[in-house]
């Protein structure tokens, strides 16, 4: 019997890049995401490409009645999930706290962080009732270090960080696995997201040094989550070569 993956925010980023991996090595993946058009092309490049199941939940994590009736709708095969990938999140604007947009906030904190909790709530009891399970939430450098007109979007990192820990520890009795995979500058959508669609501002985000990329850091995803049954990686920080933390990058 296959493996099961569940990743949020599915349709494009590390989302897209890891379902990509996980089922290229023959995982059958439950794929959500917002934009469902998106979801069904991805579906049938992975169905296509590496012969799997996949099952597309369209959703917007945010939204938690429409969370709960997707994942307690899913049948009992796709309920014996192994891996839940917390990926779905996202950064909007870029103002110092004073000159922030409370609309801004509301995104950043929703999707980021109660989002997450959403899904979580739902996928951890199949875990328990199927004694197994690996959660792995993307977190980010900036969860470890404050920078300049981050506030908000740091906050939600910070708090991805502290829920991580707490569901290691609260998940010990089980057996879960409990994983925070933290990249840094990555070249995906994040950036265009962040600007609002301003693509010159996005580009420039990542001139002067080699970001990462979504397949960068997908193979590090898969490798935390086949690791023997007795090893459990906690945290996993990923930065270009270039950058040292969120306020540390050395541009040429």
């Amino acid at each position: 019997m296959r493996k099961i993956i569940l990743i949020t925010g599915a349709t494009s980023g590390i989302g897209k890049a890891s379902a990509h991996i996980f089922a290229k090595n023959g995982y059958d993946v439950i794929i959500t995401g917002r934009r469902n058009e998106r979801l069904l092309e991805l579906s049938k490049n992975l169905k296509s490409s590496y012969n799997v199941d996949v099952l597309s939940l369209c959703f917007d994590v945010k939204n938690k009645e429409k969370v709960k009736q997707s994942i307690t709708s899913l049948t009992d095969k796709w309920k014996k999930i192994d891996v839940l990938l917390n990926n779905a999140g996202l950064a909007v604007g870029l103002d110092k706290i004073q000159n922030g947009k409370t609309e801004d906030w509301d995104a950043m904190i929703d999707t980021n962080v109660k989002g997450l909790l959403y899904v979580s709530h739902e996928i951890i009891p199949l875990f328990i009732e199927n004694k197994k399970g690996h959660i792995i939430n993307i977190g980010s450098t900036a969860s470890k270090t404050v920078y300049e007109k981050g506030n908000v979007y740091c906050a939600s990192k910070f708090a991805v960080d502290a829920l991580s820990k707490a569901m290691r520890i609260d998940l010990l009795e089980f057996g879960i696995k409990v994983t925070q995979v933290s990249p840094g500058a990555t070249e995906t959508e994040f950036s265009e997201v962040r600007f609002k669609g301003n693509l010159d501002k996005a580009v420039n985000a990542y001139k002067g040094f080699k970001p990462l990329t979504a397949n960068d850091i997908a193979p590090s995803i898969y490798h935390v989550a086949n690791l023997p049954n007795n090893i459990c990686i906690n945290e996993l920080e990923i930065t270009p070569l270039a950058q040292a933390n969120s306020t540390s990058i050395f541009k040429e």
